[in-house]
């Protein structure tokens, strides 16, 4: 007869147990680099804007060549009075179908105005 206190075959059940788990931390941590180079990104994208808007160059165009061609299209710039500007930069979802906000940068206006 056996006994069924008989730990073969324990460790496997646990670790299968245990793999979405696992899985979820890893789509996590991803995330989370994720959002940090969004961040990254939209500040060196910002500042490109400001140094177009100070020589005269649109800034939204400066900011989209200092992007990767994938974030390109993620990059919204909005344009307040007295030359202040909003950028948003969409985070990308590691899993598809969630919006995860944007990483925002706002840009003052230069200290000499606007040209």
């Amino acid at each position: 007869m056996a006994d069924l206190r008989e730990d073969s075959g324990q460790t496997t059940v646990e670790l299968v147990a245990l793999l979405p788990l696992i899985a979820a931390l890893v789509i996590g941590a991803w995330q989370a680099v994720i959002v940090g180079h969004s961040w990254w990104l939209a500040g060196i994208a910002a500042r490109a804007a400001a140094r177009a808007q100070v020589v005269g160059v649109d800034p939204l165009l400066a900011a989209r060549r200092s992007l990767p061609r994938g974030a390109r299209q993620r990059l919204v710039l909005t344009r307040r009075s007295g030359g202040e500007m909003t950028l948003r930069l969409a985070v990308p979802a590691v899993v598809g179908g969630l919006r995860l906000g944007s990483a925002t940068a706002r840009i003052g206006a230069p200290a000499g105005g606007v040209r």
